[in-house]
């Protein structure tokens, strides 16, 4: 039953996150070992967006570790676990809380040395900086103690870079990094813990830097990013991207674009007048613009097609099953196109 849950789940987010992203780009998922453990290593711009996005472009069943403010609720937490999400506690969450996360790790070594794979955020929380921010050791640590109990146990870590056009904006594009599979066990060294973790960490981190959009944070890091804003590129071309960082290019500033598509954006809120009337309500209460797209995908994932299928009832009770199959795949049409032929906003 959970399998299945799981699977219908999975499903829906990803044909949600279809009507919901201009493009998504997945690149080096034929890297990611089919039958051994592996751990996802990626950085975390997007909130819970992040997981969602990467979870649902893995072939295999996926694990993960988030926040564990999102598990306050009962029922949430209940249905997050049926999903195989993990709450992870920090000092801000409780002091006393953190002794939960011995069990938390007690469950990731089983998976492993069941030859699952596990989803974490190294950088520990989430920002919106084009940057790979300095990594925990959390994630060592899970690796090493599942080798310790386990040594039998091939590791794998697959470092996972994921940048978006625009964090927090409606549509956007996302581009989704599969890197080269570390063997974590070729790198852990019982005599000396303290070099396992830096190497490791440093393996993870420096391929996160090229999978990823990556402007060092320095006195130069508002001065790039405003230049590359300015000159409205494509930060999904990860590649191009970082090497126009690195030779430090002069870029020209160019306008932005023209949304012709406006007039269908038009058309979908006179349709849908109910469910975005309580999006932006809602929105008001999100006070992380990392959060913005966590939130507006899941309200809108659910309040948009329920809304549709209630006024598809009221109108097959008047005019019958055509059409309401006309209205119903029209209302979903409209904000398909919209989603894939409205330029993205620009980045700030």
């Amino acid at each position: 039953m959970k399998t299945l849950i799981y699977y219908f789940f999975k499903l829906f987010v990803k044909t949600g996150l279809f009507f919901y992203s201009k493009k998504i780009t997945v690149v080096g998922s034929e890297q990611i070992p089919k039958k051994e453990a592996v751990i996802f290593t990626a950085n975390h711009p997007n909130g819970l967006i992040d997981p969602l996005l990467i979870a649902t472009h893995i072939k295999r069943r996926t694990n993960f570790l988030v926040r564990a403010a999102v598990f306050n609720n009962p029922t949430i937490a209940k249905f997050f676990n049926l999903l195989g999400m993990m709450p992870i506690y920090r000092i801000r969450d409780g002091v006393q809380q953190l002794s939960k996360n011995e069990e938390i790790f007690n469950k990731c070594q089983l998976l492993l040395k069941n030859k699952k794979t596990l989803l974490i955020f190294p950088e520990g929380t989430h920002k919106k900086d084009r940057a790979i921010r300095p990594l925990s050791k959390g994630f060592t640590r899970i690796i090493f103690k599942t080798l310790d109990s386990f040594p039998d146990t091939k590791i794998n870590i697959v470092p996972v870079g994921i940048t978006y056009q625009n964090v927090s904006n409606y549509p956007s594009k996302t581009a989704i990094h599969f890197g080269s599979p570390i063997l974590a066990n070729d790198y852990y060294d019982e005599q000396n813990i303290n070099q396992s973790v830096k190497d490791i960490k440093e393996l993870v981190s420096n391929q996160l830097k090229d999978l990823s959009v990556h402007i060092k944070q320095n006195e130069d890091y508002k001065t790039t990013l405003s230049n590359l804003n300015n000159a409205q590129v494509d930060f999904t071309k990860v590649n191009l991207i970082n090497t126009l960082i690195r030779d430090k290019k002069t870029l020209t500033e160019k306008k932005r674009s023209v949304n012709y598509a406006l007039p269908l954006f038009l058309l979908i809120i006179l349709n849908s007048l109910v469910p975005y009337s309580v999006w932006k309500l809602l929105s008001k209460k999100v006070d992380e613009i990392e959060f913005i797209d966590t939130f507006r995908f899941g309200v809108n994932a659910i309040l948009f097609p329920s809304f549709y299928s209630i006024q598809s009832w009221i109108i097959y009770l008047y005019f019958g099953w055509k059409l309401t199959l006309v209205y119903f795949l029209a209302s979903l049409f409209l904000i398909l196109l919209y989603t894939k032929l409205s330029p993205t906003p620009p980045s700030k």
